[in-house]
């Protein structure tokens, strides 16, 4: 069953943090093995070898790992006060973590959470460190062992502009190891590191179509703690992290570190700064470190704001002049409360789910065929905020484990959400419903980033929630996370697992037959001999052969494991045979199952589609979730996504079977039922 949580907005923060060891162990357990032992920490789980640094090349040059011991006489952690000059780009396009780790160092409190002091190259050294990091709802404390990779004594990745301080390096090297290797940090967005070092929810603005309070919304945020990054876009690969003659850098991520207004010829006047990872590279228009717009500022005000003009990749901007050159701001709200302002108090909902291929991997609106069997969650807005009639609601879809999976040759799937008036029914929408209403808010775009979230003010009342891939049949797992400013109600729609299955009819009397059924009854008595019953090889014979005559129909025959399938549903005396009277119930079950195939087969195929098996199952009686379409879907579909007849009928077969079984043994209807072994093998074996 997908994880269904609901909790207060300030919750993530104090969450325990998992241990990611694959030994189960603990920072502090194998830290203190290593010093009982006089040893130095090697990680079986990341090990100093050529496939943590790439997984697609060879290691382009000689690389030899070593420890900061090994690189300077006298390594720390720390030196000072971790701050966002400690970070200077190495050889790896990771600009868009760096510009994460700049802003988290205007943070103190949350450094200290991803980055824990308890660890030094002094007494209790043993040449492991660790690091914690937010992931799909659960904070992971990771471990590494302190080998970083070098050429000639020098750090070739990022390094701090101490020669002999690590924290920064240790920690790109911890983030590495949780994404499987330093190459599945290449390209990124800085709001995807920023969430995994707050476990906040991220916003973007396009500087171009930004709303006129931008600016306020930029300083309250960063006043609040929140942290921020931005970037110009490129138009091709070859743009990518070009310089421009104004000293900025195209498809680069920079973070943003100040929002200020300044008196400048009697006039205020708005200036951000700006960081560039590489630790140099500045902008050389106005304001920017020597500029003279600086000689017309107060002196006492110029040094609280300049501080100093190094060349460490740091720099003022005029607001005005910021929006024409950058075309994105990303902003990380460090916990839902900092949405607005810190009264509010949100609350989160939240849901982890997966689209499988075949069965809840429906595509977008543009395939309303398979849209519609979507995983689908209702949220009901039942009370307007203070202030207004209408309910804040902020809504983030993130897609899980992508960066991890590289690899494999997967990277990110490109994703959006729509959001519908529901109306009262508590199952699963279907396709008509979508077909004839349109949605009420939706993400602004399909976007192949971590995570697609919105800002809403929607009235009152109950929604539905569609999350999707752009395409149909891509397979993913995602949490959802639902902000809203009063208590909202969320639930997951067709979850439901139940059977509804009416009583089999009596069979008719031999004098009451019809005609089809005295056929049946001569074809029968052919195959069963002296005993009066058919056993599983004949029953195969018998139906293969009625069924070859419907034309509509086209398969190979029924496996002889269908034929196993229908005689322990039918079998009501356990001979392991089928006599007349139960081959005449199951024969009027095999009508309505017919009637059913050949309705969802739109195409006249000979198949239906493994999206429309929900809408089957559910007239013939069964109402199944999406996890157990999901395992059906994967049993039985084609890589067309198709289910032949055969695969069909076993399918509802088995099922009815399993049901049946159940609903016995369920002697107080309570949908559970106590069971030992024996009791367990048995039934399994009977399906």
């Amino acid at each position: 069953m997908p994880l269904q949580s609901t909790l207060s907005g300030r919750s993530s923060n104090s969450t325990q943090a998992v241990n990611t060891q694959a030994d189960g162990k603990s920072f502090e357990q194998l830290r203190q093995e290593c010093l009982q032992k006089g040893v130095l920490f090697e990680d079986p789980d990341f090990p100093a070898v050529g496939a943590s640094l790439f997984y697609s090349q060879t290691v382009p040059v000689n690389i030899e790992w070593k420890r900061p011991k090994e690189i300077c006489e006298n390594p720390k952690f720390i030196v000072g006060d971790a701050n966002r000059t400690d970070i200077c780009q190495g050889q790896l396009g990771d600009c868009w973590l760096l510009a994460a780790i700049a802003s988290l160092t205007l943070k103190k409190d949350t450094l200290a959470r991803v980055v824990p002091h308890d660890q030094d190259f002094d007494r209790r050294y043993a040449g492991i460190f660790h690091f914690q990091f937010w992931q799909h709802n659960q904070w992971m404390d990771v471990v590494v062992d302190d080998r970083l990779p070098s050429v000639r004594d020098e750090l070739i990745l990022v390094h701090s502009a101490s020669n002999n301080e690590f924290w920064s390096a240790l920690l790109e090297k911890a983030y590495a190891k949780l994404h499987g290797s330093y190459e599945s940090l290449k390209g990124g967005s800085t709001m995807e590191a920023m969430e995994d070092f707050t476990g906040g929810v991220g916003e973007m603005y396009e500087t171009k179509n930004a709303p006129n309070n931008l600016f306020p919304i930029m300083k309250k945020a960063l006043d609040r703690g929140s942290m921020m990054g931005c970037s110009i876009d490129i138009s091709s690969s070859a743009e990518s992290e070009a310089k421009t003659s104004t000293g900025l850098v195209k498809g680069h991520a920079y973070s943003i570190t100040g929002v200020e207004e300044v008196n400048y010829r009697g006039q205020k006047v708005q200036l951000i700064r700006i960081r560039n990872p590489w630790g140099q590279v500045e902008w050389n228009g106005p304001w920017s470190d020597k500029s003279r717009e600086w000689n017309y500022v107060d002196k006492a005000e110029k040094d609280r704001v300049l501080q100093n003009s190094a060349e460490d990749g740091e720099f003022w901007m005029e607001f005005e002049e910021f929006k024409k050159n950058y075309d994105k701001v990303e902003i990380c709200n460090m916990t839902p409360d900092s949405l607005t302002d810190s009264k509010r108090h949100w609350e989160v909902s939240q849901f982890q789910g997966n689209w499988i291929r075949g069965s809840t991997a429906g595509g977008c609106r543009n395939f309303i065929d398979t849209f519609w069997t979507n995983p689908q969650y209702k949220l009901e807005l039942e009370d307007a905020d203070d202030e207004d009639d209408v309910c804040s609601v902020v809504i983030a879809l993130m897609q899980k484990n992508r960066r991890k999976m590289r690899k494999e040759g997967l990277d990110m799937e490109t994703i959006g959400f729509a959001v519908y008036e529901a109306s009262n029914d508590e199952d699963q929408q279907g396709k008509d419903f979508f077909r004839y209403n349109a949605s009420k808010a939706r993400s602004r775009t399909y976007v192949n980033m971590r995570e697609v979230s919105e800002r809403f003010t929607l009235p009152p009342g109950k929604y539905l929630l569609v999350p999707t891939t752009f395409q149909p049949h891509h397979e993913a797992d995602f949490l959802i996370r639902i902000f809203s400013e009063k208590k909202a109600a969320a639930l997951e729609m067709g979850s439901n697992v139940d059977a509804d299955l009416p009583d089999p009819p009596m069979p008719s009397a031999p004098e009451d037959e019809s005609d089809e059924e005295k056929g049946l009854r001569r074809l029968f008595e052919q195959l069963a001999g002296d005993d009066e019953a058919i056993s599983v090889n004949e029953l195969q014979q018998m139906l293969n052969g009625v069924l070859s005559r419907r034309k509509e129909i086209k398969f190979d025959g029924l496996s002889l494991s269908t034929c196993h399938s229908i005689i322990n549903l039918m079998d009501v005396d356990n001979t392991g045979q089928l006599e007349f009277q139960e081959f005449k119930v199951f024969w009027e079950k095999m009508k309505k199952w017919i009637m059913l195939f050949l309705s969802f087969d739109t195409d006249r195929s000979g198949k239906m589609s493994s999206y429309e098996l929900r809408i089957a199952l559910k007239a013939a009686g069964m109402h199944l979730n999406n996890q157990l379409l999901q395992l059906i879907g994967l049993r039985f579909a084609d890589d067309n996504y198709d289910i032949d007849f055969d695969d069909y009928l076993t399918c509802i077969v088995r099922l009815e079977n399993m049901f049946r079984v159940f609903q016995a043994v369920d002697k107080f209807k309570r949908g559970r039922v106590k069971m030992n072994m024996m009791q367990f093998l048995m039934l399994s074996m009977n399906v």
